[in-house]
């Protein structure tokens, strides 16, 4: 069941102040017990529209809970997806810890389109590999603004996917020089392996997960539009971060990315 307009406005101001605030707001299913997916997106969206309103701009997308590790985090068994906005690209390798509520590192395969995904019938895998410029590696971290990560699946959608911040590495491949589905990662935090994971882990195949999102986006009204970073995906779980901590992922052909927590 869908929550009003009202409702929808005063969700999306919870999460505005908390995100602008570092402090969390409460979960939001449990104020309102009928938030629905599609109202969850129209929150999400009406924020979206006030950053772009207030002088950011969209750099990317993300696609969230694509591996069996973290839809098993959140008990789901579909993906979701996030805009990302330029300022939440981390070009210098260092977080402050401070701006975020409770972060959490994650490695993923990032898209850099060469063109909108905009074809009028849906979109394959084999267009997403066609419109991609180049691939790289990345950190995503995700972040929640509701109190904890025990979380619902509207919750975390409402919250732009518990979209925080990225890192992009500095190994660029073309589609013709990776094996997507077979490349591998190791994730490293302060020097001590944390898991790994592979292309295959992320809905069996990193394009595929573009194709979803894509698809999935377009029923709101989004593209996917060329020049922008499309994070496909946790390739493992996700680790918790506090200050002083490392996180490092190594990949088997995209090189490596790190990020320091200070």
């Amino acid at each position: 069941m869908a929550i009003s307009r009202f409702e929808i406005e005063a969700a999306a101001d919870d999460l505005q102040r908390a995100l602008v605030s570092a402090v969390p707001t409460t979960r939001l299913l449990n104020r309102f017990p009928d938030l629905d997916v599609d109202s969850a997106y129209a929150i999400q969206l009406l924020n979206v529209k006030r950053a772009l309103a207030s002088g950011k701009r969209i750099s990317g997308k993300k696609i969230g809970l694509t591996s069996k590790a973290m839809q098993n985090m959140f008990n789901v068994d579909t993906p979701d997806y996030g805009h990302l906005f330029s300022d939440m690209e981390v070009t210098n390798g260092r977080i402050e810890r401070a701006r975020m509520i409770q972060p959490k590192v994650e490695a993923e395969i990032a898209f850099v389109l060469s063109r909108d995904l905009d074809n009028p019938r849906e979109i394959s895998t084999q267009d997403v590999l066609d419109s991609t410029d180049y691939v790289i590696a990345a950190l995503e971290i995700v972040d929640t603004r509701m109190g904890d990560w025990k979380i619902s699946l509207v919750d975390t959608v409402a919250d732009n996917a518990s979209s925080g911040m990225y890192v992009l590495g500095n190994v660029q491949k073309k589609i013709s020089e990776i094996d997507l589905k077979n490349e591998t990662m190791d994730l490293y935090k302060n020097g001590k392996k944390m898991n790994s994971g592979r292309g295959t882990d992320v809905l069996g195949d990193p394009a595929y997960c573009v194709a979803w999102l894509a698809n999935k986006m377009r029923n709101y009204g989004t593209l996917l539009k060329k020049g922008e970073v499309i994070l496909s995906g946790a390739l493992s779980a996700a680790i918790a971060a506090e200050k002083g901590d490392v996180f490092k992922a190594v990949y088997s052909s995209l090189g490596q990315v790190e990020v320091t927590f200070y």
